[in-house]
């Protein structure tokens, strides 16, 4: 078990304590009208926690208050750890960014893509180019998500089983070749759109490496930064840190025990696109290590070039997600940020109507998670609770709000 501990006056790091406590203001009236059960929010600047604060409950049916090692499911905030895993073999050699994914992947040698028709009998075209590997980093390969219910091709992945989770009796591998023979939602490269790509990506570090995706997380990412509670379930001895996973319903929080329960077990697919436990701690330590250009204490993990690389706008033209998205679910807004290597990218902040600096890049998870990381303010910030869907308040458009203001030097 690990801690928070803040070391640093904040006032030594540009803040202003009292101004930092508006978060909690703002985010305990979350709490007090059942909004939310519970939250914990991290920022730290230079690598320094300057505040930690939390409210609520972890499990609000059992009286259980949210605590500094309370264990949140973070979906989707497992696409970064992924994409880091990814060009870690990159740096390796082990592939190009420009290469066909076809390569490792049989199902995408041919890809066809959906023009029209029903999800039952779609008319489909060859691809006129490749799925490439920086086409799986940047959601532009043409994938898709069931629960986006937005494209038929959507219904085509629901058909095969894959809606909010993976096919019953399906493995990683099965579920790749699932969704990788389903026509593509567009040719690649032609636009973004959410998706599994990420999963796809995860079958390939296993093929790249030779090891299960969980022995890698844990030998070359988790135990080196020293993210202890930080795995794909939650074991026995764990159970009483873990919180309890909500649904938005009228206006209420309930808890949503049914799909809480399923992290109790070892998973049969380890979902490198939204599989992953951690706690604040954890996932500040993972930041940090961004922060530091891809290494921590000693530690690194990718060179600082690949890190930019990362996380620039890989968007063709320099657009953002406004002007080349399709009609697709997304965990930031469209205006004024772009999309990198596994991370959203803020390109421009007026756009964007926010305080936040451009070039700051994150992601955030189904449950209402957020992190970013702010290297212009030499900035990270976490956000945790258990919400479903995560797009139901505008969490993190306040939490920006509310972090930026604090900060007066």
């Amino acid at each position: 078990m690990s801690s928070l501990e803040i070391r640093v006056d904040p006032t030594f790091l540009g803040f202003d304590p009292v101004r930092l406590e508006r978060i909690t203001t703002h985010f305990d009236r979350y709490v007090a009208d059942r909004r939310l059960s519970g939250w914990m929010a991290t920022v730290a600047r230079g690598g320094e926690l300057a505040w930690v604060g939390k409210g609520g409950h972890r499990d609000r049916e059992n009286g259980v208050e949210v605590t500094d090692d309370t264990i949140w499911r973070i979906y989707s905030m497992t696409k970064p750890l992924t994409s880091i895993a990814v060009l870690m073999l990159y740096e390796e050699g082990k592939f190009d960014l420009n290469d066909d994914a076809g390569r490792w992947i049989d199902a995408l040698k041919a890809p066809r893509v959906y023009v029209a028709g029903p999800p039952s009998s779609p008319v489909t075209v060859p691809a006129t180019g490749p799925v490439r590997i920086h086409h799986l980093l940047s959601h532009t390969s043409g994938l898709t998500y069931g629960f986006n219910y937005t494209h038929p091709v959507d219904a085509i992945y629901r058909s095969k089983g894959y809606d909010f989770g993976f096919a019953k009796g399906a493995d990683l591998a099965q579920a790749v070749d699932d969704w990788c023979t389903s026509p593509l939602v567009f040719q690649p490269g032609s636009r973004w759109n959410y998706s599994v790509a990420t999963d796809v990506l995860g079958r390939l570090i296993e093929l790249w490496s030779g090891q299960p995706l969980d022995e890698f997380f844990r030998t070359r990412i988790l135990e080196p930064l020293g993210m202890v509670d930080t795995d794909w379930w939650c074991p026995p001895d764990k159970v009483d840190r873990l919180a309890m996973l909500y649904v938005s319903s009228h206006g209420d929080s309930v808890p949503y025990e049914e799909l809480a329960n399923t992290v109790l077990h070892v998973p049969r697919i380890l979902g490198a696109g939204g599989g992953l436990l951690s706690t604040a701690h954890d996932y500040n330590r993972f930041m940090t290590m961004l922060l530091g250009g891809g290494e921590l204490e000693g530690v690194r993990l990718v060179s600082n070039r690949t890190l930019e690389l990362m996380t620039e706008n890989h968007l063709p033209g320099g657009l953002d997600l406004e002007g080349f998205a399709t009609d697709s679910f997304s965990e930031v807004d469209y205006a004024g940020v772009g999309f990198g290597l596994g991370f959203s990218v803020v390109t421009d902040h007026l756009k964007n109507k926010s305080l936040v600096s451009e070039g700051t890049y994150g992601w955030g998870g189904a449950a209402s998670t957020a992190f970013w990381v702010d290297p212009v303010e030499d900035l990270t910030v976490s956000f945790f609770t258990q919400l479903l869907p995560s797009g139901t308040y505008p969490i993190r458009r306040d939490l920006q709000q509310l972090v930026y203001q604090a900060l007066v030097d």
